[in-house]
């Protein structure tokens, strides 16, 4: 299997998703897949150690994807070897009464990563502008000045909320958060595959919702309203990465190997020094533990 190149994923120009491969590297086996994301999952585990020494940095990871795309046993291999302190997962549901009280980024602050920690956002702030593309009645939750009607939200209420999510993302790397979003792109054929299964393989019954099914219909103002948010919003300091998920085990890889390359550009994330007072008696404290004092 020829190497990972977190660039050959990474969204530097428009793109069309329907010309993207949602399947790659056919020639690998499962075995040669779970051994390279061995590899790469302790990699990241004592990443995060180091970080959280060094405390000057946090990292958001935001994936998106269709239902079934794999998002939810991504996080549980990808992050398997971390200290479980060192990852928090949010998994973004419909606003509850006190958040639509507040914006609809207002949330989403509050989950952000504290310095020397994960945050892994299981849907995201881009919900804001999916979901609520194809379902454009739920903004009227949300209470807004002006907006009385769906009449009421025009292209530049999008554009506003492209551009506010643009800021959000500026403001908090800005401040020490590394930002690295994923699209898990899947095929419309495999969603189906993936849907079938949860009907016919009893222990995953519970799974299946009809709403999938619902949603499934409107598949393909989805894939509009995600090339749009794509393009839109993915910048150098909080990229997009479009990745194959036809193949649940490859797509696994291949985010954490891209989180693993992102990382080694933070040179300056290095463990701290010993402070000096300790580093010149360190004999002496030695001597004491073994002496039992």
């Amino acid at each position: 299997m020829k190497s990972i190149n977190p660039d050959d994923f990474k969204v530097t120009a428009k793109i069309e998703l329907s010309k993207i491969p949602t399947n790659l590297f056919n020639e690998a086996s499962d075995d040669d897949k779970e051994e390279k994301l061995d590899k790469v999952q302790v990699k990241l585990s004592e990443l995060q150690d180091v970080m959280y020494a060094h405390n000057r940095y946090g990292v958001l990871v935001c994936l998106q994807g269709m239902d079934t795309s794999g998002k939810d046993s991504l996080i549980r291999e990808v992050f398997k070897e971390f200290n479980a302190r060192g990852v928090v997962v949010h998994s973004f549901k419909t606003p509850n009464s006190a958040e639509l009280e507040h914006d609809y980024l207002w949330r989403h602050y509050l989950a952000l990563p504290e310095k020397g920690k994960f945050a892994v956002f299981n849907r995201s702030h881009y919900e804001n502008v999916l979901v609520t593309r194809v379902h454009p009645e739920y903004i009227l939750n949300e209470k807004l000045p002006g907006i009385e009607k769906v009449s009421d939200i025009t292209p530049q209420f999008w554009e506003n909320r492209f551009e506010q999510i643009n800021n959000f993302e500026n403001h908090i790397t800005q401040n020490g958060t590394i930002v690295l979003k994923f699209f898990l792109n899947m095929s419309k054929e495999e969603q189906r595959q993936r849907l079938l299964r949860r009907l016919e393989e009893k222990k995953h019954n519970w799974k299946f919702s009809i709403m999938d099914m619902k949603e499934r219909e409107r598949w393909d103002e989805y894939m509009h309203y995600y090339e749009e948010a794509i393009n839109k919003t993915s910048k150098e300091n909080a990229p997009w990465y479009v990745i194959p998920a036809d193949d649940k085990e490859m797509a696994r890889y291949i985010v954490a190997k891209i989180i693993w390359e992102e990382m080694q550009k933070h040179t300056d994330i290095q463990e701290p020094e010993m402070d000096d007072t300790i580093k010149a008696n360190i004999e002496m404290y030695k001597e004491q533990l073994k002496k039992g004092l």
